[in-house]
């Protein structure tokens, strides 16, 4: 079993310099990669929009979907199509190893499904599908939007604070990088529902 992740950007067309958004893009990937260890295949961009990763269960895909949104810089978004089942090597290709397999239709199924459901569902971008044969379990899904409802709500600041307390930070840590008090980083932490996001962290 792999799980292979296919992230694309929100509404990238509008921001007027594509480079800065790309080397965005590269940060986000390298803060996934370090917060998010395991990867079968460390999140990078690809073709486009997109970026790909490979990992080896659901709930390491679901935590670096994450850590990709809240390291990129607000308003800049990314949604995530998370599909379980199986990755097959083709062959070397331009831009890299060329893969196919379930997994990776899966993957495509989910990001589309994210795209039609989000006109509909305010602030979701995470989906997960399953191959024929690969189960996802019953709420993952459940889980998945109550999670985007919070982190879609978050400014840049609540972003960078969030990022630092799954980071183990201490409250006074964030105040000091923040340049604020810790009393103001402790009531953004419970108004934005950071505290939620890090009890629901599977690393804490």
């Amino acid at each position: 079993m792999a799980v292979a992740l296919i992230g694309d950007l929100v509404d990238s067309r509008a921001w007027d310099d594509r480079g800065a958004l790309h080397r965005a893009v590269l940060q986000a990937c390298a803060v996934t990669a370090e917060m998010v260890p395991g990867a079968v295949q460390a999140p990078e961009p690809t073709i486009g929009d997109e970026l790909q990763a490979v990992y080896p269960d659901i709930a390491t895909a679901l935590d670096a979907a994450m850590i990709l949104r809240l390291s990129l810089p607000h308003p800049a978004d990314c949604r995530a199509g998370i599909g379980v089942g199986d990755v097959e090597i083709v062959g070397p290709g331009a831009y890299g190893l060329i893969q196919d397999g379930s997994a990776w239709w899966a993957a495509r199924e989910a990001l589309e499904d994210v795209e039609r459901q989000e006109r509909r569902i305010r602030g979701m971008r995470t989906r997960v599908w399953a191959a024929e044969g690969y189960e996802k379990g019953e709420f993952v899904n459940a889980y998945a939007v109550c999670r985007d409802h919070i982190v879609s709500g978050l400014d840049e600041r609540q972003r960078r604070l969030t990022l630092g307390v799954l980071r183990g930070l201490t409250q006074e840590e964030l105040a000091e990088q923040e340049g604020i008090t810790q009393s103001a980083v402790s009531q953004s932490l419970r108004r934005s529902g950071a505290l939620a996001l890090k009890d629901a962290w599977s690393r804490s």
